[in-house]
Protein backbone atom coordinates (compact mmCIF):
# COMPACT_ATOMS: atom_id res chain seq x y z
CA UNK A 1 0.00 0.00 0.00
CA UNK A 2 1.27 3.53 -0.57
CA UNK A 3 0.05 6.89 -0.22
CA UNK A 4 -0.75 9.27 -2.51
CA UNK A 5 1.99 11.28 -1.58
CA UNK A 6 4.62 9.08 -0.27
CA UNK A 7 8.19 9.89 -0.73
CA UNK A 8 7.54 13.81 -0.88
CA UNK A 9 9.44 15.78 1.06
CA UNK A 10 8.12 19.10 2.09
CA UNK A 11 10.14 21.83 4.06
CA UNK A 12 7.11 23.58 6.07
CA UNK A 13 8.41 27.29 6.86
CA UNK A 14 4.33 28.51 7.31
CA UNK A 15 3.02 30.10 9.67
CA UNK A 16 -0.53 30.55 11.73
CA UNK A 17 -3.78 28.94 9.60
CA UNK A 18 -2.65 29.50 5.82
CA UNK A 19 0.29 27.57 5.04
CA UNK A 20 -0.17 25.16 7.92
CA UNK A 21 -3.39 23.80 6.92
CA UNK A 22 -2.15 23.46 2.99
CA UNK A 23 0.73 21.32 4.42
CA UNK A 24 -1.13 19.44 7.07
CA UNK A 25 -2.90 18.61 4.13
CA UNK A 26 -0.15 17.56 2.28
CA UNK A 27 1.00 15.14 5.49
CA UNK A 28 -2.62 13.33 5.56
CA UNK A 29 -1.49 12.75 2.01
CA UNK A 30 1.60 10.78 2.85
CA UNK A 31 4.34 13.23 2.04
CA UNK A 32 6.84 13.97 4.84
CA UNK A 33 6.64 17.26 6.26
CA UNK A 34 9.22 18.74 8.15
CA UNK A 35 7.43 21.88 10.35
CA UNK A 36 10.50 24.40 10.52
CA UNK A 37 10.02 27.06 13.69
CA UNK A 38 11.96 29.74 15.12
CA UNK A 39 13.44 29.46 18.59
CA UNK A 40 10.25 30.09 20.64
CA UNK A 41 8.25 28.53 18.25
CA UNK A 42 6.18 29.89 15.27
CA UNK A 43 3.13 32.71 16.43
CA UNK A 44 0.44 29.95 16.65
CA UNK A 45 2.32 28.03 18.91
CA UNK A 46 3.08 30.77 21.26
CA UNK A 47 -0.16 32.15 21.25
CA UNK A 48 -0.79 28.65 23.26
CA UNK A 49 -0.67 30.34 26.63
CA UNK A 50 -4.16 32.19 25.72
CA UNK A 51 -7.45 30.17 26.54
CA UNK A 52 -7.75 27.37 24.33
CA UNK A 53 -5.34 28.90 21.97
CA UNK A 54 -3.13 25.44 21.64
CA UNK A 55 -5.64 23.36 19.66
CA UNK A 56 -5.43 25.08 16.48
CA UNK A 57 -1.78 24.25 16.25
CA UNK A 58 -2.46 21.00 17.59
CA UNK A 59 -5.23 20.54 14.59
CA UNK A 60 -3.04 21.72 12.22
CA UNK A 61 0.34 20.35 12.84
CA UNK A 62 -0.17 16.63 13.37
CA UNK A 63 1.88 14.05 11.43
CA UNK A 64 4.65 16.83 10.80
CA UNK A 65 7.82 16.64 12.35
CA UNK A 66 9.25 19.76 14.22
CA UNK A 67 12.86 21.08 14.05
CA UNK A 68 13.96 24.97 15.22
CA UNK A 69 16.32 26.71 13.00
CA UNK A 70 17.65 30.25 13.44
CA UNK A 71 17.26 31.75 10.08
CA UNK A 72 18.79 34.75 11.58
CA UNK A 73 22.05 33.38 11.54
CA UNK A 74 24.34 32.04 8.78
CA UNK A 75 24.04 28.67 10.44
CA UNK A 76 20.54 28.29 10.37
CA UNK A 77 20.54 29.55 6.92
CA UNK A 78 22.89 26.80 5.90
CA UNK A 79 21.15 24.11 7.08
CA UNK A 80 17.53 25.26 5.66
CA UNK A 81 19.87 24.95 1.92
CA UNK A 82 20.97 21.75 3.06
CA UNK A 83 17.39 20.50 4.29
CA UNK A 84 16.19 22.22 0.74
CA UNK A 85 18.63 20.32 -1.36
CA UNK A 86 16.52 16.74 -1.14
CA UNK A 87 13.56 18.29 -0.69
CA UNK A 88 10.33 18.81 -3.32
CA UNK A 89 8.33 21.61 -1.69
CA UNK A 90 9.45 24.44 0.15
CA UNK A 91 6.05 26.45 1.82
CA UNK A 92 6.26 30.06 3.37
CA UNK A 93 3.71 32.33 3.83
CA UNK A 94 5.92 35.40 4.94
CA UNK A 95 5.15 38.88 4.04
CA UNK A 96 6.61 39.63 0.36
CA UNK A 97 9.66 39.80 0.44
CA UNK A 98 11.08 38.40 3.62
CA UNK A 99 12.86 35.25 2.12
CA UNK A 100 14.65 37.59 -0.53
CA UNK A 101 15.95 39.42 2.31
CA UNK A 102 17.27 36.04 4.19
CA UNK A 103 18.81 35.20 1.24
CA UNK A 104 16.68 32.55 0.30
CA UNK A 105 13.66 33.24 -1.69
CA UNK A 106 12.70 31.23 -4.64
CA UNK A 107 15.48 32.04 -6.98
CA UNK A 108 18.16 31.35 -4.66
CA UNK A 109 16.59 27.75 -3.59
CA UNK A 110 14.79 26.43 -6.96
CA UNK A 111 18.89 27.54 -8.29
CA UNK A 112 20.17 25.22 -5.54
CA UNK A 113 17.54 22.48 -6.33
CA UNK A 114 16.10 22.79 -9.94
CA UNK A 115 13.48 20.28 -8.70
CA UNK A 116 12.54 21.81 -5.80
CA UNK A 117 8.87 24.10 -6.16
CA UNK A 118 8.58 26.95 -4.01
CA UNK A 119 5.50 27.81 -2.73
CA UNK A 120 4.24 30.78 -1.17
CA UNK A 121 0.51 32.45 0.14
CA UNK A 122 0.57 35.72 1.14
CA UNK A 123 -2.49 38.38 1.62
CA UNK A 124 -2.64 40.37 -1.50
CA UNK A 125 0.40 39.30 -3.78
CA UNK A 126 4.02 40.10 -3.94
CA UNK A 127 3.55 42.04 -7.43
CA UNK A 128 0.64 44.14 -6.70
CA UNK A 129 -0.15 47.86 -5.34
CA UNK A 130 -1.10 46.17 -1.97
CA UNK A 131 2.24 43.92 -1.36
CA UNK A 132 2.98 45.51 1.79
CA UNK A 133 -0.39 45.65 3.14
CA UNK A 134 -0.73 43.56 6.82
CA UNK A 135 -2.69 40.73 5.80
CA UNK A 136 -4.52 38.84 8.78
CA UNK A 137 -7.28 36.78 8.47
CA UNK A 138 -9.47 39.86 9.77
CA UNK A 139 -8.02 42.50 7.49
CA UNK A 140 -8.28 40.12 4.06
CA UNK A 141 -11.93 39.98 5.16
CA UNK A 142 -12.19 43.74 5.56
CA UNK A 143 -10.54 44.17 2.04
CA UNK A 144 -11.82 41.51 0.23
CA UNK A 145 -15.70 42.20 0.75
CA UNK A 146 -16.14 39.63 3.18
CA UNK A 147 -17.44 41.76 6.27
CA UNK A 148 -19.09 43.92 3.67
CA UNK A 149 -21.77 41.32 2.89
CA UNK A 150 -21.74 39.39 6.34
CA UNK A 151 -24.17 40.27 8.50
CA UNK A 152 -27.79 42.49 8.37
CA UNK A 153 -28.29 45.35 5.94
CA UNK A 154 -29.14 47.76 9.12
CA UNK A 155 -26.36 46.93 11.08
CA UNK A 156 -22.73 47.83 10.64
CA UNK A 157 -20.41 44.45 8.68
CA UNK A 158 -18.85 42.11 10.69
CA UNK A 159 -16.68 39.30 10.32
CA UNK A 160 -17.61 35.73 9.21
CA UNK A 161 -16.89 33.62 12.23
CA UNK A 162 -14.80 31.11 10.71
CA UNK A 163 -11.29 32.16 9.53
CA UNK A 164 -12.48 32.08 5.73
CA UNK A 165 -9.51 33.91 4.43
CA UNK A 166 -6.88 31.63 5.47
CA UNK A 167 -8.67 28.82 5.22
CA UNK A 168 -9.60 29.33 1.63
CA UNK A 169 -6.43 30.68 0.82
CA UNK A 170 -4.41 27.31 2.38
CA UNK A 171 -7.20 24.77 0.01
CA UNK A 172 -6.25 26.77 -2.95
CA UNK A 173 -2.09 26.80 -1.87
CA UNK A 174 -2.30 22.89 -1.50
CA UNK A 175 -4.06 22.82 -5.26
CA UNK A 176 -1.41 24.89 -5.95
CA UNK A 177 1.56 22.49 -4.68
CA UNK A 178 -0.71 19.28 -6.33
CA UNK A 179 -0.79 20.89 -9.84
CA UNK A 180 3.13 22.12 -10.01
CA UNK A 181 4.02 18.51 -8.61
CA UNK A 182 1.78 16.83 -11.52
CA UNK A 183 3.51 19.72 -13.59
CA UNK A 184 6.46 18.59 -12.58
CA UNK A 185 6.09 14.70 -13.04
CA UNK A 186 4.76 15.72 -16.65
CA UNK A 187 7.19 17.84 -18.00
CA UNK A 188 10.22 17.85 -15.80
CA UNK A 189 9.60 21.48 -14.62
CA UNK A 190 9.28 22.73 -11.08
CA UNK A 191 8.09 25.92 -10.74
CA UNK A 192 6.99 29.15 -8.39
CA UNK A 193 3.50 29.09 -6.95
CA UNK A 194 1.62 31.79 -5.23
CA UNK A 195 -1.50 32.05 -3.70
CA UNK A 196 -3.41 35.37 -2.13
CA UNK A 197 -6.11 35.65 0.50
CA UNK A 198 -7.45 38.04 -1.63
CA UNK A 199 -7.75 35.90 -4.65
CA UNK A 200 -9.01 32.77 -2.78
CA UNK A 201 -12.05 34.51 -1.27
CA UNK A 202 -13.38 36.28 -4.17
CA UNK A 203 -15.28 33.41 -5.96
CA UNK A 204 -17.21 32.78 -2.51
CA UNK A 205 -19.12 36.61 -2.94
CA UNK A 206 -20.60 35.17 -6.18
CA UNK A 207 -24.22 35.74 -5.13
CA UNK A 208 -23.76 38.94 -3.38
CA UNK A 209 -21.69 40.07 -6.77
CA UNK A 210 -24.62 39.19 -8.34
CA UNK A 211 -26.71 40.94 -6.04
CA UNK A 212 -24.72 43.84 -6.38
CA UNK A 213 -24.77 44.21 -10.01
CA UNK A 214 -28.09 43.69 -10.37
CA UNK A 215 -28.92 46.37 -8.06
CA UNK A 216 -30.67 49.48 -8.92
CA UNK A 217 -28.76 51.04 -5.67
CA UNK A 218 -25.29 50.15 -5.92
CA UNK A 219 -24.62 52.45 -2.80
CA UNK A 220 -26.93 49.72 -0.83
CA UNK A 221 -24.91 47.66 1.72
CA UNK A 222 -24.97 43.71 0.51
CA UNK A 223 -25.80 42.25 3.79
CA UNK A 224 -28.74 40.17 3.50
CA UNK A 225 -28.27 38.61 7.25
CA UNK A 226 -29.60 34.79 7.32
CA UNK A 227 -30.95 35.18 3.86
CA UNK A 228 -29.86 33.97 0.41
CA UNK A 229 -27.02 36.33 0.06
CA UNK A 230 -27.98 36.88 -4.34
CA UNK A 231 -31.98 37.47 -2.34
CA UNK A 232 -32.74 34.99 -5.04
CA UNK A 233 -34.22 32.57 -2.70
CA UNK A 234 -37.44 32.41 -0.45
CA UNK A 235 -37.64 30.96 1.99
CA UNK A 236 -34.18 30.84 2.58
CA UNK A 237 -33.61 31.93 6.42
CA UNK A 238 -32.95 30.86 9.86
CA UNK A 239 -36.30 30.77 11.77
CA UNK A 240 -36.66 30.25 15.72
CA UNK A 241 -37.86 27.65 17.38
CA UNK A 242 -38.92 26.62 20.78
CA UNK A 243 -35.66 25.66 21.93
CA UNK A 244 -33.12 27.14 18.90
CA UNK A 245 -33.27 28.04 15.74
CA UNK A 246 -33.39 26.27 12.17
CA UNK A 247 -32.54 26.93 8.28
CA UNK A 248 -34.71 26.10 5.99
CA UNK A 249 -34.45 26.65 2.26
CA UNK A 250 -36.85 25.81 -0.60
CA UNK A 251 -35.16 26.23 -4.12
CA UNK A 252 -38.16 24.51 -5.91
CA UNK A 253 -41.76 24.37 -6.13
CA UNK A 254 -42.33 20.54 -4.60
CA UNK A 255 -40.32 21.99 -1.88
CA UNK A 256 -42.17 24.88 -1.13
CA UNK A 257 -45.59 23.19 -2.00
CA UNK A 258 -44.58 20.20 0.57
CA UNK A 259 -43.27 23.08 3.02
CA UNK A 260 -47.07 24.88 2.78
CA UNK A 261 -48.91 21.16 3.44
CA UNK A 262 -46.75 21.12 6.63
CA UNK A 263 -47.95 24.33 7.82
CA UNK A 264 -51.29 23.57 6.93
CA UNK A 265 -51.39 26.33 4.79
CA UNK A 266 -52.18 25.06 1.37
CA UNK A 267 -53.48 28.66 0.65
CA UNK A 268 -49.77 29.55 0.63
CA UNK A 269 -49.01 27.51 -1.99
CA UNK A 270 -51.94 28.59 -4.04
CA UNK A 271 -51.80 32.03 -3.36
CA UNK A 272 -50.70 34.29 -6.75
CA UNK A 273 -48.23 36.30 -4.53
CA UNK A 274 -46.45 33.00 -3.92
CA UNK A 275 -46.70 31.39 -6.94
CA UNK A 276 -43.38 31.01 -8.67
CA UNK A 277 -39.81 31.96 -7.05
CA UNK A 278 -39.89 35.30 -8.77
CA UNK A 279 -42.99 35.81 -6.63
CA UNK A 280 -42.21 34.75 -3.99
CA UNK A 281 -38.67 36.68 -3.75
CA UNK A 282 -41.12 39.90 -3.92
CA UNK A 283 -42.89 39.32 -0.99
CA UNK A 284 -40.09 37.16 1.07
CA UNK A 285 -41.11 39.52 3.83
CA UNK A 286 -44.41 37.86 4.26
CA UNK A 287 -43.41 34.42 3.77
CA UNK A 288 -41.20 34.30 6.52
CA UNK A 289 -43.77 35.98 8.86
CA UNK A 290 -45.38 32.66 8.26
CA UNK A 291 -42.88 30.45 8.76
CA UNK A 292 -41.65 32.00 11.62
CA UNK A 293 -45.06 32.03 13.26
CA UNK A 294 -44.95 27.99 12.31
CA UNK A 295 -41.54 27.10 13.24
CA UNK A 296 -41.37 29.66 16.42
CA UNK A 297 -44.18 26.71 17.97
CA UNK A 298 -42.19 23.71 17.39
CA UNK A 299 -39.54 21.91 18.75
CA UNK A 300 -36.00 22.09 16.84
CA UNK A 301 -35.46 17.97 17.16
CA UNK A 302 -39.06 17.12 15.62
CA UNK A 303 -39.45 19.95 13.46
CA UNK A 304 -36.45 18.91 11.53
CA UNK A 305 -37.48 14.63 11.46
CA UNK A 306 -40.51 16.66 9.82
CA UNK A 307 -39.26 18.81 7.59
CA UNK A 308 -36.81 15.75 6.52
CA UNK A 309 -38.87 13.41 6.33
CA UNK A 310 -41.28 15.68 3.74
CA UNK A 311 -37.76 16.17 1.76
CA UNK A 312 -37.87 19.97 2.60
CA UNK A 313 -34.08 21.10 2.73
CA UNK A 314 -33.15 21.64 6.95
CA UNK A 315 -31.21 22.10 9.60
CA UNK A 316 -30.76 22.49 12.92
CA UNK A 317 -28.44 25.41 13.57
CA UNK A 318 -26.08 23.13 15.80
CA UNK A 319 -23.35 24.47 19.04
CA UNK A 320 -20.25 24.03 18.36
CA UNK A 321 -20.00 20.85 21.00
CA UNK A 322 -22.45 19.41 18.89
CA UNK A 323 -20.51 19.79 15.48
CA UNK A 324 -17.13 18.27 17.59
CA UNK A 325 -18.88 15.41 18.70
CA UNK A 326 -20.99 15.19 15.24
CA UNK A 327 -22.34 11.31 14.79
CA UNK A 328 -21.58 11.97 10.89
CA UNK A 329 -17.96 13.15 10.29
CA UNK A 330 -17.19 10.48 13.69
CA UNK A 331 -18.49 7.69 11.91
CA UNK A 332 -16.84 8.45 8.53
CA UNK A 333 -13.51 9.28 10.39
CA UNK A 334 -13.44 12.60 9.56
CA UNK A 335 -13.09 13.64 13.31
CA UNK A 336 -10.74 11.44 15.37
CA UNK A 337 -10.67 11.85 19.22
CA UNK A 338 -7.01 11.79 20.17
CA UNK A 339 -4.80 11.89 23.47
CA UNK A 340 -2.63 14.49 23.43
CA UNK A 341 0.50 14.30 25.40
CA UNK A 342 0.48 18.02 26.23
CA UNK A 343 -3.40 18.88 26.02
CA UNK A 344 -5.12 15.66 26.47
CA UNK A 345 -8.24 14.16 24.83
CA UNK A 346 -8.98 16.31 22.03
CA UNK A 347 -11.26 16.21 18.90
CA UNK A 348 -8.94 16.70 15.56
CA UNK A 349 -10.15 16.28 12.35
CA UNK A 350 -8.57 13.51 9.65
CA UNK A 351 -7.78 14.81 5.65
CA UNK A 352 -11.54 15.66 3.87
CA UNK A 353 -9.88 13.52 0.85
CA UNK A 354 -10.66 9.84 0.40
CA UNK A 355 -9.22 7.75 -2.04
CA UNK A 356 -10.78 4.26 -2.54
CA UNK A 357 -8.36 1.35 -1.59
CA UNK A 358 -6.19 3.80 0.38
CA UNK A 359 -6.76 4.05 4.43
CA UNK A 360 -6.29 7.44 5.33
CA UNK A 361 -2.98 8.30 7.40
CA UNK A 362 -3.61 7.47 10.84
CA UNK A 363 -3.04 10.32 12.61
CA UNK A 364 -0.20 11.57 15.11
CA UNK A 365 0.01 14.35 17.49
CA UNK A 366 1.60 17.43 16.97
CA UNK A 367 5.03 17.74 18.26
CA UNK A 368 6.85 19.80 21.31
CA UNK A 369 9.07 22.34 19.84
CA UNK A 370 12.23 21.02 18.11
CA UNK A 371 11.53 17.49 18.96
CA UNK A 372 13.45 16.54 15.91
CA UNK A 373 15.56 18.82 14.99
CA UNK A 374 18.85 16.54 16.01
CA UNK A 375 17.50 13.59 14.06
CA UNK A 376 16.49 15.73 10.83
CA UNK A 377 19.50 17.77 11.01
CA UNK A 378 21.90 14.81 11.58
CA UNK A 379 20.25 12.97 9.38
CA UNK A 380 19.01 15.02 6.11
CA UNK A 381 21.54 17.87 6.82
CA UNK A 382 24.52 15.97 7.35
CA UNK A 383 25.37 18.27 10.62
CA UNK A 384 27.05 17.09 13.71
CA UNK A 385 26.17 18.14 17.43
CA UNK A 386 27.88 21.28 17.15
CA UNK A 387 26.57 22.21 13.56
CA UNK A 388 22.86 21.51 15.19
CA UNK A 389 23.44 23.69 18.15
CA UNK A 390 24.68 26.52 15.94
CA UNK A 391 21.58 26.01 13.54
CA UNK A 392 19.24 26.25 16.28
CA UNK A 393 20.18 28.34 18.78
CA UNK A 394 18.84 31.72 19.54
CA UNK A 395 20.83 34.76 19.51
Amino acid sequence: MTYPLEGLTIIDLSQIYNGPYATYLLALGGADVIKIEPPGGESLRRRAVVGGAALPFAMLNGCKQSIVLNLKTEAGKDALRALVASADVIVENFAPGVMDRLGLGADALMNLNPRLIYASSSGFGRDGPYKSYPAMDLTVQAMSGVMHTTGFPDRPPVKAGPAVADFFAGTHLYGAIITALFDRQRTGVARRVEVTMQDAVYASLSSSLGLHWGSQDQDKPPRTGNRHAGLAESPYNVYPTTDGYIAIICVGETHWRSLSRLMDADVLADDPRFATLQARVAHMDLIDAAVTDWTSRQATAALFDMLMAAHVPCAPVRTLDEVMNDDNMHTRGSLLHLDHPDLGPIVVQQSPFVFDGVPRVPLRASRRLGADTTAVLRDRAGLDEAGIAAASRNI
